[in-house]
């Protein structure tokens, strides 16, 4: 009877000992999304072709090397007030005469938000500036936005 009774109890102590899976459901830090459109048809959406990007100073991002998107999304330097990207298309594929770069810098203050235990924290970006360098971009809107704080949709419109 002592015997099953120190079981039972080891049993129980092992069952409560146990905590519930930590897994992470919410989103993380929000990436800054891109959308491109026709500037001669502003409602329009427009691929880039052969769009890639990188950081000024770092390697071009994977998903984004020789694409043909109407769409980016990309992420915002969590330790620092500010991210260049260097965005660039090709018009012909592997031509380099055809090359056009356009530099944009972005601006923001972070503040770091706790989600859960799983999660932990993640950055909102507030007081977001947006500035462009001359190139095959024309225009964009907004060129200020208040937070980015989620990725349901599009931040910037840029028009080319």
């Amino acid at each position: 009877m002592k015997k099953s009774f120190i079981y039972i109890l080891l049993l129980s102590l092992v069952f409560n000992a146990c905590e519930k899976d930590d897994i992470c459901l919410s989103s993380v830090t929000p990436k800054l999304i891109l959308r491109f459109y026709d500037a001669a048809n502003p409602s329009t959406l427009k691929s880039v072709q052969n769009i890639s990007v990188w950081v000024q100073g770092k390697d071009t991002l994977s998903n984004y090397k020789s694409a043909n998107l109407d769409s980016i999304a990309i992420p915002l330097n969590t330790n620092a007030s500010q991210t260049v990207y260097n965005i660039k298309k090709n018009s012909v594929n592997g031509n380099i005469v055809n090359n056009s770069t356009n530099q944009l810098t972005i601006t923001y203050t972070t503040e770091d938000v706790y989600v859960s235990r799983s999660c932990g924290f993640k950055t909102i970006f507030n007081t977001v500036t947006i500035t462009a360098s001359n190139g095959w971009v024309q225009s964009f809107t907004p060129s200020t936005l208040t937070t980015i704080n989620n990725e349901t949709k599009a931040h910037v419109k840029i028009f080319h």
